[in-house]
């Protein structure tokens, strides 16, 4: 049967220019399509009308289809994602699936003898399709069933572990790409896959927050850690030392990049996944969260043409983002924006990004140096972790740069003291230092089922609420199916924005405390922490505890 890439050529919705272009590093009809419609050469909904029409076969919207889970059930959710279909309804013993390639005839002989039913199909689109496999299939059953088979014996042949081409239906193929997608579905940042004495124990960090999803039994753990790392390109004969690995990951039509990190322990090999989201370096100022008063504060400070611009907080505190997103807002065709990081996590168009890399002697300070020879107009530097870093930086700011960094602080006004610390002089701080902005991430309260309620006075006077924001409505958590039953979906970032002002260069002058740097810039308007979690808790996004459990 004719191929849906070569219907559309056959049809002219395309053209063969397009059509070769699109198959570059394609290995089937379907990675054809989706470069087409990522492309531009047709929409996702063109494809589907197409296929629809030659077929003679119904054309639907799966989110507004009325969807049974008894109904979806009877299909076993493995045939499900390598079919790429989803059954729809059931009628006697008639079962209506959407698929969007109809001429996989195995798919409907596969169903078929699955379920001993009647097979009818309709035709839905590529990422509708993924979406309802994601909402309605839970990867947990098929990867305690491979697990299970692969530790009593069915075992996979040593070519699986050492080629990255494996075969995809190999056990430990599937293992490992259904819990990385499964991770991806369940929004992880992070996927930790953790040796213990007895079994190999699974979590995801979700918000912020670990939750553990599966124990595996020990004897699967050398495969399950040897593919990981093959697929990484990390050395598996090497066990005794920390490796760093990177990958690219497909699931449907949609790529994320992998960062992977070994750690030898007593019990063998951990190994850390962080999942990168290409979406957040298109975020904007506004999506960040920011009060009005403190968006004002920091869009101030970036949009100079000069100065040092910090954010500050704990690992995983959202700096890295909210960095990308001032770029986003201050890069153009017009600036030379240069960033030097360790690792680079996001790559974003037109900029020119540069990893450390220590072995071959290449620290953030000696980047930083080639940087500044190369006519920058904004250079973003990673973190500030040593003096010479920070000497340079500061210098690079007081020359005509616009310098935006990072540094572990718990709070905006202890990053002048830190750099102190860090031996750069005082007042090379006063005259390079613009804004600091220190930040954290709370956990946002589900929509669909936070649930509101009148906290007591006591209870509020006891947590600290402000005076201006106990008159508002509370909400808590409750969980639902939506939110995993935790009662959050998703984070929000809680923020305070330090300027310098004279005031406070009068205090870094006099190497005042961070303490009296704080009484200053609370009294000159700068809203702390704590405050802008509770105007976000007034606001109903979040909950007391929670800002209690991220802000000290």
């Amino acid at each position: 049967m004719i191929g849906i890439s070569d219907l559309l050529l056959k049809k002219e919705v395309i053209t063969r220019e397009q059509l070769d272009a699109a198959k570059d590093g394609a290995t089937s009809d379907n990675q054809i399509v989706d470069a087409l419609v990522k492309a531009g050469s047709v929409t996702a909904g063109q494809v589907s009308k197409l296929i629809a029409d030659e077929g003679n076969l119904k054309l639907v919207h799966i989110k507004d289809y009325p969807i049974n889970r008894l109904t979806v059930a009877l299909v076993p959710a493995d045939l499900c994602r390598r079919h790429h279909l989803i059954p729809l309804e059931q009628s006697g013993d008639v079962l209506t699936i959407a698929v969007a390639d109809p001429t996989n005839i195995m798919a409907v002989d596969d169903v078929r003898a699955a379920t001993k039913m009647q097979i009818k199909m309709v035709i839905a689109e590529h990422q509708e399709i993924q979406a309802a496999i994601n909402e309605y299939m839970r990867s947990d059953d098929e990867l305690t069933s491979l697990s299970s088979a692969m530790s009593e014996g069915h075992r996979i042949d040593q070519s699986f572990k050492l080629e990255d081409n494996a075969d995809k239906d190999a056990p430990i193929v599937r293992f490992v790409n259904l819990l990385i997608a499964q991770a991806i579905q369940d929004r992880a940042s992070d996927i930790h896959i953790e040796p213990t004495e007895n079994d190999l124990r699974v979590r995801f960090r979700i918000d912020g927050v670990l939750h553990e999803t599966s124990r595996n039994p020990k004897s699967i753990q050398p495969e399950i850690l040897s593919r990981i790392k093959v697929m990484s390109d990390m050395d598996i004969s090497e066990r005794r030392i920390p490796q760093d690995g990177r990958l690219t990951f497909t699931v449907g039509s949609e790529s994320r990049d992998l960062r992977v990190a070994s750690l030898p322990t007593v019990w063998g090999e951990k190994i850390v996944i962080r999942i990168l989201d290409s979406r957040t370096t298109n975020m904007t100022f506004e999506q960040l969260g920011l009060s009005d008063q403190n968006l004002a504060r920091y869009r101030e400070s970036v949009m100079k043409p000069w100065g040092m611009t910090l954010v500050t907080g704990p690992t995983g505190s959202g700096k890295t983002t909210t960095l990308y997103a001032s770029l986003g807002v201050v890069s153009g065709p017009d600036v030379n924006v240069i960033t030097v990081e360790d690792p680079v996590e996001y790559r974003m168009e037109g900029i020119n990004q540069m990893q450390v890399n220590s072995k071959a002697g290449l620290t953030f300070a000696n980047a930083l140096r080639s940087i500044l020879r190369a006519d920058p107009n904004i250079v973003m530097v990673g973190e500030i972790r040593d003096r010479e870093t920070a000497q340079i930086a500061v210098e690079a700011a007081l020359t005509g740069h616009l310098v935006l960094s990072t540094l572990h602080t718990n709070d905006a006004p202890s990053a002048a003291t830190r750099l102190l610390e860090l031996g750069v002089e005082p007042f090379l701080v006063t005259s390079s230092l613009d804004c600091v902005m220190a930040q954290r991430l709370a956990r946002r309260l589900c929509e669909e089922c936070k649930r509101s309620y009148k906290p007591k006075l006591s209870h509020l006077e006891a947590t600290g609420v402000p005076d201006e924001h106990r008159d508002g409505e509370f909400f808590e958590p409750v969980g639902c199916a939506r939110c995993a039953q935790t009662g959050f979906r998703g984070r929000i970032a809680v923020q305070e924005v330090m300027t310098v002002s004279d005031g406070i260069e009068s205090l870094i002058l006099d190497r005042a405390s961070s303490t009296e740097i704080a009484a200053l810039a609370l009294s000159e308007g700068m809203v702390n922490l704590r405050g802008d979690g509770f105007a976000k808790v007034g606001a109903g996004l979040t909950s007391i505890e929670e800002i209690l459990r991220v802000v000290a």
